[in-house]
């Protein structure tokens, strides 16, 4: 979760294709009229067909992705249902029942193969169980996120947990495991902090019931060529475990505030400067995914383009949309039903 309660929320009104040299295109700069809440669409992607190759990209809100690669599907933080917690509304209400709607979650997620989990707050993990127990994907995740799934009636040998650092081969798909961070608020602290080293003996109810219990990144490589994908949770990061992915891509969780000392240039520079960058967990998540995107109102969008122009001026950015499928190059394709 990305998130700031700190903050006064206003009420609601590929084949290889030459890998990073290729990606690289005309930056975007900051004039940001391309970055109002009313353009935040499949139209800041530079437009043209997706390139030739065997991924494309969903972003499914918040920091979700749905990656698919020759027939295979691969999620990162699937939330979905997105559900009313108060958070947009005035105020968050700790005690909101968790929910998922599996008519809808069927809808966005195709037949899963591969789950990663980045954390344990709801608006990454809430429709986990369901998917998992519905379509056999396997889960890869922390320590806490394997008891949590474990206390929802997953099968257990379903979950792969991690630590970060391990380097996964699913028969052509690679998934690295990023050691990782959580965001945090102006009193650089955040909402259910807390991991579990055993089941909880009850079934979490609430929001509050899940812990945030380690943070993970991860970055998914489709074939020997690419692309490669680096994948964020939340707006903080370890530098040293960063430090030589190199992602064609990179999906940035834009931060909420300052907490964190020069978030978006320390994380580039230790990146790589990456090809396409592309900002997440800026939305609020607790609109439907039929609706086109709406900014959450403390994210500085703008702002946070401006400073990956900055400090790597020939980064594509490219602000996704629900409703937009993407290319390997995160070049705007075709809209989703």
């Amino acid at each position: 979760m990305n998130e700031d309660t700190d903050v006064q929320r206003p009420q609601r009104r590929i084949q290889a294709f030459g890998r990073r040299a290729v990606l690289r295109g005309a930056a975007i700069g900051a004039a940001a009229p391309l970055l109002s809440a009313a353009t935040t669409t499949a139209a800041a992607a530079v437009q043209g067909a997706p390139a030739a190759g065997s991924a494309s990209f969903r972003w499914l809100g918040t920091s979700g992705w749905r990656i698919d690669a020759g027939g295979r599907t691969v999620l990162f933080d699937p939330y979905i249902t997105r559900f009313r917690t108060g958070l947009f509304d005035g105020g968050l209400k700790p005690d909101t029942k968790l929910r998922s709607d599996p008519g809808l979650v069927r809808e966005h997620i195709g037949r899963p193969e591969i789950v990663l989990v980045s954390h344990a707050h709801w608006d990454h993990i809430a429709d986990v169980p369901y998917i998992a127990k519905s379509t056999g994907a396997r889960v890869v995740g922390t320590e806490t996120t394997f008891h949590l799934l474990v206390a929802f009636g997953v099968d257990p040998d379903q979950i792969s947990v991690v630590k970060g650092g391990e380097v996964l081969d699913f028969d052509g798909i690679t998934v690295q495991v990023v050691p990782s961070l959580h965001s945090r608020n102006k009193r650089h602290s955040y909402f259910a902090p807390g991991t579990l080293n055993a089941p909880p003996a009850t079934v979490p109810e609430t929001i509050s019931d899940l812990p945030e219990g380690d943070t993970l990144a991860f970055q998914v490589t489709v074939g020997s060529g690419g692309p490669s994908a680096f994948l964020m949770g939340a707006s903080d990061f370890s530098e040293q475990a960063v430090q030589g992915l190199s992602p064609d891509l990179a999906m940035v969780a834009v931060p909420a505030g300052t907490a964190t000392f020069r978030y978006t240039s320390r994380l580039l520079r230790a990146l790589d400067r990456p090809g396409v960058v592309v900002p997440v967990h800026w939305d609020n998540f607790e609109e439907p995914l039929s609706e086109p995107p709406r900014r959450d109102p403390v994210m500085d969008l703008s702002g946070f383009a401006a400073q990956v122009h900055r400090e790597s001026p020939t980064s594509r950015i490219v602000v996704p949309d629900y409703r937009t499928t993407y290319g390997a190059d995160m070049r705007a394709g075709t809209s989703t039903p």
